[in-house]
C-alpha cells in the first residue's frame, strides 16, 4: 500500500522543508536539493549541472527514507562513494519521520552533505 494523502502531507512538510532550506533561491540555476516519493521511499537527492554539459542536469543521491508499514519505522540511509545504499548506523531508524529528517540536517559525520 503506498503512503496515504496524509502520509504525503507530512513528508512534504517534513522533507520539503529540508530541501527548501538547503536550496538557496540565489542559486536555483546551479543547484537544488529535492525528493521524490516512490511507494514506500523518499529519496533526497541533489539536482545541478553536469560540469561537461551545463544544459544537461545532473542528479546524486543524497539520502533515502524508507518507511515500514509493518514495525511502523523509517529507516534512514546514505549513499557510498560506490553508490551503493547503506545503512546510516549512527541512527538507522525511527517511529518518527522528524526526527529522521533532524539526523539528515545535522549530519553528524558528514555522509550526507559531506
Amino acid at each position: 500500500m503506498a503512503f496515504s494523502e496524509i502520509e504525503l502531507k507530512r513528508i512534504d512538510k517534513e522533507v520539503g522543508s529540508l530541501c527548501k532550506k538547503r536550496s538557496p533561491v540565489h542559486i536555483k540555476d546551479k543547484f537544488s536539493l529535492e525528493y521524490r516519493v516512490k511507494v514506500h521511499e523518499v529519496l533526497i537527492y541533489s539536482r545541478r549541472p553536469r560540469w561537461d554539459n551545463p544544459k544537461e542536469w545532473m542528479e546524486s543521491g543524497t539520502a533515502k527514507i524508507k518507511y515500514v508499514r509493518t514495525s511502523n519505522i523509517w529507516k534512514l540511509f546514505w549513499q557510498r562513494a560506490n553508490g551503493k545504499w547503506v545503512s546510516y548506523e549512527p541512527y538507522p531508524y525511527s517511529k518518527n519521520l522528524k526526527s529522521i529528517v533532524e539526523e539528515i540536517e545535522a549530519d553528524q559525520y558528514g555522509c550526507f552533505f559531506g
